[in-house]
């Protein structure tokens, strides 16, 4: 992290879809974010007009069945945020504004991939400010079951370890590990989609889910075989997408985690669990400044660089 400023967009983007969940159209645009504002969402009305405003940090998430929500006491401002937020911290994007004019962020191929290329469009800048980190300096952990999540120390970044297990065929176990990193989370991460089963559809349409799913949005399992026509586009995607999950889940820490997160049987709930855990426990993190680069060495003065230490502050995420 030495020498990292914070970055936010060059130009303005937008992106367009339905709701997986909802399936209602909704427009996404993404705009240039002022220095230390983070993320922030706000939901706008037909004529551009902003109803509400929030920092996504941990205290904006009201719900997590099946996706991330995002809102405040008055009720949701927007659903499945998941994907976006994991493309935003995967391409180290500090401040953002997010206008959505609909309930739910498009899902469009059920990955991060159209995320990935919009930021790609509007071009990253960065600024003079150096970038704040959450160091997490002892381990975190919740247990659910037979399902965990724990965030622990660790000093090259962010870290994600995932394994799953399920009772199927075409999955069973699958594990990984991996440094996020901009170019790791678009080769590795990003394209993975989303994924579900043929046989829970009537029970999740019953409950009011997944009524904008599809085989264009959607990895979709039967008992034997992957029903979309072009089939994986990884051996073990679905565990590259609940590290997608993870990736997105986390950055509602507000500020880029140094730590590594291990996830075991995993999901939205439990990520937003072990957060919520460690911000709780104010002795087990703090905010951290990445330290400057060191000053180049003057030839012929025999004198060496000095690099003073980054600042560390307290408990803060606003």
């Amino acid at each position: 992290m030495k020498g990292a400023k914070q970055t936010t967009l060059r130009d303005q983007v937008a992106v367009t879809g339905v709701g997986v969940h909802s399936g209602k159209p909704a427009t996404l645009t993404l705009s240039p974010g002022d220095d230390d504002t983070g993320i922030v969402f706000q939901r706008v009305t037909a004529d551009g007009s902003i109803e509400r405003e929030i920092r996504a940090d941990v205290r904006a998430v009201t719900a997590t069945e099946f996706a991330t929500v995002l809102g405040d006491a008055k009720g949701p401002i927007c659903s499945t945020a998941e994907h976006l937020l994991a493309a935003l911290r995967g391409l180290n994007v500090d401040n953002v504004v997010v206008e959505i004019d609909g309930p739910e962020v498009p899902i469009m191929d059920g990955s991060a991939a159209a995320f990935v290329d919009a930021l790609d469009q509007a071009g990253l800048t960065m600024r003079a400010l150096p970038r704040r980190f959450i160091e997490v300096l002892k381990p975190v952990r919740v247990a659910k079951g037979d399902a965990f999540g724990e965030l622990r120390p660790y000093e090259h970044g962010f870290r994600v370890e995932a394994e799953i297990a399920f009772d199927h065929p075409l999955i069973g176990q699958q594990a990984l590990a991996l440094d996020i990193e901009p170019d790791t989370f678009r080769n590795e991460i990003a394209r993975a989609r989303t994924f579900g089963f043929m046989k829970d559809v009537a029970k999740l349409w019953s409950a009011g889910y997944a009524l904008g799913a599809s085989f264009e949005n959607t990895l979709v399992v039967s008992e034997d075989r992957v029903l979309n026509p072009e089939g994986l586009r990884f051996a073990d995607e679905f565990v590259r997408h609940k590290v997608l999950d993870a990736v997105g889940d986390l950055a509602l820490a507000g500020l880029p985690l140094l730590a590594a997160y291990k996830t075991v049987r995993g999901g939205h709930k439990l990520n937003h669990m072990v957060l919520s855990a460690l911000m709780a426990d104010t002795s087990a993190w703090r905010v951290v400044e990445a330290p400057a680069e060191p000053a180049r060495r003057q030839r012929g003065k025999g004198q060496s660089a000095t690099v003073l230490p980054a600042p560390a502050f307290g408990p803060d995420v606003s």
